[in-house]
């Protein structure tokens, strides 16, 4: 049977659930029931490759509605897909500027997605792996994107104050959240609606950036965020 993405490969499974994913991409996000009358895939298959797929982070579920999965994005940087082509280069100057590791963060459901890395060259470093998944309860990038997120409701036991005062400063700051000895500062980057579109992130040890990142740190993630913003315009 040939697969709904015009391709078989001779992987039944690989070719159900691109299929899949290549039905998302074109219609954008359908119903199970959608998704089931769209591929031709049985009920009980449809039903499992999406359950496996949102598992994995490549489809996502909201309001009973399947969309792609943004770790697909960080898969996909070698290509070149708008956000990650136009951040790195940004990550990269903000690297050089504050000799630490950069990072760009988009949310999926109660976790956000690294989706692009610039590591410091040398040294200690924090190494953060492009498609890796993370909470969003800990680690400021995190609280970047509940404190601009559509759903503001959904503290995940950060307390509405310190998100309130994120959103004040325009940044925010973290130690030791994410992991031991790592400290980080985020801001955000918006779309041209004003919606937000990721976080942008510096982070290094906490023995050498201290008790106190922003000191170091929020002015130049800042305007790495604003400078982002102005290459997805272009």
């Amino acid at each position: 049977m040939e697969s709904k993405s015009g391709v078989v490969s001779g992987v039944g499974v690989l070719d159900r659930a691109v299929s899949i994913l290549s039905f998302l991409a074109a219609g954008g996000p359908a119903s199970a029931a959608a998704v089931v009358e769209g591929t031709g895939l049985s009920r009980p298959t449809a039903y499992r490759l999406l359950s496996a797929l949102e598992a994995h982070h490549l489809v996502t579920r909201r309001d009973g509605r399947y969309s792609l999965g943004v770790r697909l994005l960080g898969w996909a940087e070698a290509a070149g897909t708008g956000l990650v082509e136009r951040a790195r280069p940004v990550l990269e100057r903000l690297r050089d500027a504050t000799g630490e590791s950069t990072q760009l963060y988009v949310q999926e459901g109660d976790h956000r997605v690294c989706v692009a890395s610039v590591e410091r060259a040398t040294g200690l470093r924090d190494s953060v792996p492009v498609g890796a998944v993370m909470p969003l309860s800990r680690g400021s990038a995190g609280k970047v994107l509940l404190a601009w997120g559509e759903d503001r409701g959904s503290s995940h036991g950060i307390e509405a104050g310190e998100l309130k005062a994120v959103r004040s400063r325009g940044w925010a700051g973290s130690v030791a959240e994410r992991e031991a000895g790592v400290a980080s500062v985020s801001a955000p980057v918006f779309s041209l609606d004003g919606g937000l579109r990721a976080a942008v992130s510096a982070s290094g040890p906490v023995s050498r950036l201290g008790e106190r990142p922003g000191e170091r740190l929020a002015e130049r993630v800042v305007a790495a965020a604003r400078e982002i913003e102005l290459a997805l315009r272009r």
